[in-house]
């Protein structure tokens, strides 16, 4: 199982334990209802939303939650002490020896029903993005790149910006695995990834297009604004060679192929002027950038 998988599972697995218990809540308000067991303060302190096994998985999870869907993550928390409260209202009447309080109890199963419901949304998207990224890299596979390009030509429209697409391609990467193994091969790949997202923009879209290949979507104001870019992602390579696991250092160089998109140009007309780019700098000397005519 890759790194990427078992964080997946992890978190899942997290999430499942966390819901266990609350959703024991249930059980264990009846208990109370029936033989007076001291209900406890995860059941009424005012904080208790914080001091219960549910609450502090949330806080550790929710940089994770509001990256997948920050509004869900905020409905989560919302929901979660709503079930406090409701829950803390029952107890009190029970405790003071007054009647049921029927608001509380739908407001308390309204709540629950809104949790898992939102929890198993993000299960889903967890799962979902674990088979979208690469478990190698942890970049975008190609299967959600036509609908991000789509994107990239929007927000090149309404910026008044130019989209650029660039194939990145290793250079000797037979040779890698040849000498070295498969496994300098991953690490190679591994490494580079790590190099050229440690320098990507916010708008720069980075993809796992295949084998040894990367696509990058870029917007630009013009051309020189984007060989610019192109240039420090070859001096960041040039200068980031890879340790294997015996600690000898490892160069890497890429040849890259670059080219502007037109207007309503399709992705795949793009990585196709992109990829004959690349081929031209290979034939060229590789290490190098070529821009697509």
């Amino acid at each position: 199982m890759s790194d990427l998988t078992h964080r997946a599972a992890d978190i899942i697995a997290e999430l499942d334990a966390a819901m266990d218990v609350h959703l024991d809540w249930t059980r264990r308000i009846l208990r109370f209802a029936i033989t007076r067991e001291p209900p406890g303060e995860q059941m009424l302190s005012p904080d208790a939303h914080l001091l219960c096994h549910f609450g502090h998985w949330l806080a550790k999870a929710r940089p994770e939650l509001e990256r997948l869907d920050a509004k869900r993550a905020q409905q989560l928390e919302a929901l979660h002490r709503r079930m406090h409260d409701a829950v803390r209202v029952i107890c009190s009447n029970i405790l003071a020896g007054r009647s049921g309080d029927g608001d509380a109890l739908a407001a308390f199963e309204e709540a629950q029903s809104g949790l898992v419901q939102r929890l198993a949304n993000f299960k889903t998207r967890i799962l979902a993005e674990a088979v979208r990224l690469d478990p190698l890299t942890a970049l975008p596979l190609r299967y959600s790149l036509e609908g991000e390009f789509v994107l990239s030509q929007r927000l090149a429209r309404r910026n008044g910006s130019l989209l650029f697409a660039a194939m990145f391609d290793i250079d000797h990467f037979k040779q890698i695995n040849d000498t070295w193994g498969h496994l300098a091969g991953d690490l190679a790949l591994r490494h580079l990834a790590d190099t050229l997202r440690r320098i990507l923009r916010p708008s720069d879209r980075l993809y796992r297009y295949g084998g040894e290949e990367f696509l990058l979507l870029m917007l630009a104001d013009d051309l020189a604004e984007a060989e610019a870019a192109i240039e420090r992602f070859l001096d960041a390579v040039r200068s980031s060679p890879a340790a294997l696991p015996d600690q000898t250092e490892l160069p890497l160089r890429v040849t890259i192929g670059l080219t502007q998109v037109a207007h309503g140009e399709s992705l795949e007309h793009a990585v196709e002027r992109a990829d004959q780019a690349l081929y031209e700098g290979k034939h060229a000397g590789r290490d190098r950038c070529v821009v697509a005519r």
